[in-house]
Parts: C-alpha cells; sequence; structure tokens
C-alpha cells in the first residue's frame, strides 16, 4: 500500500508577535497486499458518454489491474486473488449495480468487466452506496474503493456525503477520472478521494491511457510501506526552530534554525505504522497578519511514494497597545563660571507639593479595537486604625487602539506626589513607612449607545 495518509498540524490558530507554537508532522504507511489482505471494489462508469473506444479502454485498464493484484497477492498470474484479499465488480449508469460480490476468481471478475454496456445517465451517489454495501464491517481486511468515472453527476443525491461516509468507515477511495464529453471535475474528484490529491487521484483527456492509470494505481496500492525514508523541514523565515521532540520512529535533528532533517529507515513494511514528529517554533519577526508556517516540506523514499503534507497558516498580531503618562517638561538653564550663586526663575508649575513621588501602572484588560477608555486612579493613606486620607486622584482619556481584536493596554508612568508634612505616622522622616491604598476605575467613552433624541 506505501503511504497512505499524511497530515501537518498546529496547536493553535493565533499567537501574539513573538508566540510560539507546536507543529505536529505525520504519516501513515502500511505494508504491501500480500501480507496486509485488502478488499477491492472496482467502480465503472458505464453511462451513454462512454460508449465506444472509452468503454473498451477502460475495460482493458480494469482487466490489467485485476492481474497485477492476482500477481502481487501470491506472486503469480494463477488466476485466483491470493493472501486473503478480494475483488468486487460495482458498475453504475442511472442506477449502480453489484455485478460480482467481493470474490477471487480472476475469470468472473474479468467477465463481468467485459459485459459492461454503456447507456443511461450518471448516478455516482448511488455507485458509492452499492460499493460501501459490498463491504464486510465486522472483515479485518484493508477496504479500498477505486471510482472511474468519465463525466460529472447528472442524476441521483450528491455524492459527496457517501463518499465521506465511507471514508469515515476506514475505506480508502481512489478516483481515476476520464475528461469524457461534459469533462470531468477535478475538484469533485479531490473532494471525494481519500487524502492526499497527488496520489489517490488521476484524470487523463484521453481513454488511451486509461490501461497505463489502472496499472499504476494497483502498483500503488500493492507497494511495500516505505524504506529509506528522508523528510527536509523548512519553516517559514518568520520563523524559528526553539525544540525538537524524539520522533516515534527514525532519527531527526536541527539543522539550522529553520530546518528539520528526519529519517526513518522503513515505516509499515510489516504492519500499518505511522511516524509522528513534534517540534516548537516563535514567531521572531515584527510583522503581523496571516502567514504559513512552512516554506517547504520534501519527502523522498526507496520507493517512489508521493507524499503531500498541508501548510498550516497562523495568525500572528505583533501589536501591543501602550499608553504612557508624560513626565513633567524639564527646564535647562546654565551656571556662569565663577559664580557662587546661580538665580533662575523656573516659571509657572502645576501644584504637586513636595515629598515622595509614588509612581504606578496598571494593565486596562480586553479593551476592544477602537474605544477611548476612561481611566481614573485615586491614591489614599492609611494610619495605624486603617482610616483613610485622600492623597489625590489622576484621571486620563487612553486613546482608542487599531490592533485586531481586543487587546489589554498597559498604562504606565502615573505619577503621586506625598509630601512628608501630611504623614498620619508619628515619624516626619523619609525614612518612615507609609501605608497606601489605590483604586483604579475604568470605562469606554465610546460606547455606542446614545440614542437618536439626545443627537438632536
Amino acid at each position: 500500500m506505501g503511504v497512505i495518509s499524511s497530515n501537518k498540524t498546529i496547536n493553535t490558530s493565533s499567537i501574539g508577535c513573538d508566540g510560539s507554537l507546536r507543529v505536529k508532522l505525520a504519516f501513515t504507511a502500511a505494508p504491501d497486499i500480500a501480507s496486509n489482505p485488502t478488499d477491492i471494489v472496482l467502480v465503472l462508469d458505464r453511462s451513454g458518454s462512454m460508449s465506444g473506444t472509452p468503454l473498451s479502454d477502460m475495460k482493458l485498464g480494469a482487466n490489467t489491474f485485476i492481474d497485477i493484484i492476482d500477481e502481487s497477492t501470491d506472486g503469480s498470474q494463477d488466476g485466483q486473488i491470493g493472501g486473503g484479499s478480494r475483488i468486487g465488480i460495482v458498475s453504475f449508469a442511472t442506477t449502480a449495480v453489484a455485478n460480482t460480490q467481493l470474490i477471487t476468481s480472476v475469470a468472473d471478475l474479468k467477465t463481468a468487466v467485459d459485459g459492461l454496456m454503456a447507456n443511461g445517465q450518471t448516478n455516482h451517489a448511488d455507485a458509492f452506496t452499492q460499493a460501501i454495501n459490498l463491504f464486510d464491517p465486522s472483515s479485518q481486511n484493508a477496504k479500498v474503493i477505486v471510482m472511474f468515472t468519465d463525466g460529472n453527476t447528472t442524476v441521483g443525491a450528491p455524492p459527496a456525503p457517501v463518499a465521506e461516509q465511507a471514508k469515515s468507515q476506514g475505506i480508502v477511495i481512489y478516483c481515476i477520472g476520464l475528461v469524457g464529453s461534459d469533462g470531468v471535475d477535478v475538484a469533485t474528484l479531490n473532494e471525494w478521494a481519500s487524502d492526499p490529491d497527488s496520489t489517490h487521484v488521476a484524470v487523463t483527456p484521453t481513454s488511451a491511457d486509461l490501461e497505463e492509470l489502472f496499472e499504476d494505481l494497483a502498483a500503488n496500492i500493492s507497494k511495500p510501506g516505505a524504506t529509506d525514508i528522508v523528510i527536509d523541514e523548512v519553516v517559514n523565515d518568520d520563523f524559528s526552530i526553539t525544540n525538537l521532540e524524539t520522533p516515534n520512529f527514525g532519527d531527526a535533528n536541527i539543522v539550522n534554525a529553520n530546518t528539520i532533517h528526519w529519517e526513518i529507515d522503513q515505516l509499515g513494511v510489516t504492519s500499518t505504522e505511522s511516524a509522528v514528529l513534534q517540534f516548537d517554533i516563535q514567531h521572531t519577526a515584527q510583522t503581523s497578519g496571516t502567514k504559513q508556517v512552512n516554506a517547504s516540506v520534501t519527502y523522498n523514499d526507496a520507493e517512489g511514494n508521493v507524499v503531500t503534507f498541508p501548510n498550516p497558516e497562523v495568525t500572528v498580531n505583533c501589536c501591543d497597545p501602550d499608553f504612557q503618562v508624560e513626565c513633567p517638561t524639564p527646564i535647562d538653564f546654565t551656571a556662569d563660571d565663577c559664580n557662587a550663586t546661580i538665580d533662575y526663575d523656573l516659571g509657572e508649575n502645576e501644584l504637586e507639593g513636595v515629598g515622595r513621588i509614588v509612581t504606578l501602572s496598571t494593565t486596562i484588560r480586553r479593551v476592544c479595537p477602537g474605544k477611548r477608555v476612561a481611566l481614573a486612579v485615586s491614591l489614599a493613606e492609611l494610619d495605624d486604625e486603617g482610616n483613610e486620607y485622600e492623597r489625590g486622584l489622576k484621571t486620563y482619556t487612553i486613546p482608542a487602539h487599531s490592533c485586531t481584536g481586543c487587546q489589554d493596554v498597559n498604562v504606565s508612568n502615573i505619577k503621586f506626589v506625598l509630601p512628608e508634612d501630611i504623614s498620619v505616622g508619628t515619624c516626619n522622616t523619609m525614612c518612615c513607612q507609609r501605608s497606601l491604598r489605590a483604586r483604579v476605575i475604568s470605562h469606554y467613552i465610546d460606547s455606542g449607545s446614545i440614542c437618536e433624541d439626545d443627537q438632536q
């Protein structure tokens, strides 16, 4: 069977500017059909558009497929599908019929194929249904559907849900398409087939190529797992690899900040096996947006399996709203040489008293974009009995941010002056301990709830 599935996932869909995420690379390989008994249903299109040469070429391809499976299961074309494997034939036009059950006789299979006649419309849903019904749910055999068609659905229910039902039951679906009179929709075949599309879907514009397509597909189904596997994973330059876990198969190492090299001697040779590699990456660029995790992933093995891994995307938000209260404007002046005293007028300034300076900061949680926030901070001093004495109130208008989604806004440098002459303690020096209590209140200014009458 070779490599039968592959996937790449990440553990989150969004991160901050310097955020991290875990990447999981996985694929599954299964042994050849001789040691992995398989039930295969050939689902063959005999609608009216198949009349003439297309039908003849399809029959030739289907019979070649049967011969290859015959030899693959027991080492010779002896007229019997061996190793516990079986093949069944379903054909379809306006409706679908089971031309055989799952059987081992090559002669009976070819007789069913050769007896097909072209006529009628195209009912893919019924074709999938009849194929599913041939499988024994209690059988431990692997289950495969090979769907051949030359056109789009013209009658019957939507076939996609039936194909999904088959895949949910563990049935692997391959699709072969012939560009017929009304054209075949490759995207639809991709939807029906198992992933990845590159190894489960084949399309040809001429029926002369059908024998080769059926032959290649039979060889693919008969592949003996995968050996001498080499995978090179390269992540996007916006990310750096920070951690690599030991894979469950093979050896992997970090080549550089963006590249991982993974080698596996063999996988799925004697039984179906799945290899998993997990690693962590961190966003190191300074730009926001939706970014692809991969720069590239290349796969090679001795059997020539074609394996495609998806490229997940993550949304990166580099916005970090921050509001800092401005410090008082400094006043510069000079002292001339040899002057024993300096006399300089600092001008007018706002009353803040003298004494200790208390600098506070706070974070306003989950502030949505486009909304200003009113913030008030009050400070009180406590005496030994817990009584409060007001020491000041500051109010600010926090400007709206334009980040993606609601963000935490940091407000810093909120200053209060504590004159020593109003200390409520018994000590009046800078070394005395003073007990303080702060309160913070904030709310949106832009609520959007003004009534129409209020605007007149």
